[in-house]
């Protein structure tokens, strides 16, 4: 599939000829929206299914655990304890910046059961709690390397429509910086409240694979097409 590349200040877009379906994708800490839109033209998916794909920007913030250090990211991470992993009110403007993404994309004319959340490391925590509180199904949740913080907060705001969405998470058997301990944590969290998770396990590190990437790209086929 070709794309026409579109910048603006607030991400990069890969348009298709005729956009059908739609995937939101959220970056990692410190990196910008560039770092996944090599891997659209990777996941060799059909020109009929017309996907388009969206990689928005974190805003820049100071982040506590670097120092204090100000680089791109979707909520500041006081600590790496379960209450400091991620800050309440960036994770919920994070997430309302994911919810005006898919408002945008439906009065577009994508049907939401053609619009996939995805999102690595910092992304997939707010691509997860952006999905499940969506109040409509969407297509699907992409969750590489990631992990669920503020639990109780997604358990108080749970969307009841989205208990069907198709769920992958990937994660690295070897990642140092989010333990795939806290991966299967997230996995099993979701698990037992009837979520459909598709678990895949990799023996890499922080970072995504070949045979990584042709699983997505058959589940993504699959989840829009």
């Amino acid at each position: 599939m070709s794309y026409r590349r579109l910048e603006s200040e607030d991400g990069v877009t890969l348009e298709p000829a005729a956009a059908r379906a739609t995937v939101i994708w959220l970056h990692g800490l410190g990196a910008d929206g560039n770092d996944f839109v090599p891997l659209a033209p990777e996941l060799r998916l059909p020109a009929s299914l017309g996907v388009r794909f969206i990689f928005p920007h974190a805003p820049m913030r100071p982040v506590t655990i670097n120092g204090g250090y100000e680089m791109r990211a979707w909520y500041d991470i006081k600590s790496l304890d379960p209450e400091g992993r991620a800050d309440a009110d960036g994770l919920e403007t994070s997430v309302a910046t994911v919810a005006t993404l898919v408002d945008r994309e439906r009065a577009a004319g994508i049907d939401a059961g053609h619009i996939v959340i995805a999102g690595f490391s910092q992304g997939g925590a707010v691509a997860l709690h952006a999905a499940l509180r969506c109040p409509e199904r969407l297509g699907g949740l992409l969750a590489m390397s990631t992990y669920l913080p503020r639990e109780a907060d997604l358990d108080a705001h749970r969307s009841p429509v989205g208990r069907g969405v198709r769920i992958l998470m990937c994660h690295g058997t070897a990642d140092t910086v989010v333990a795939i301990s806290m991966g299967r944590a997230a996995r099993d969290w979701l698990l037992q409240r009837g979520y459909p998770v598709d678990w895949r396990e990799y023996p890499i590190a922080h970072e995504v694979s070949m045979p990584e990437v042709t699983a997505v790209s058959a589940w993504l086929a699959d989840c829009v097409g």
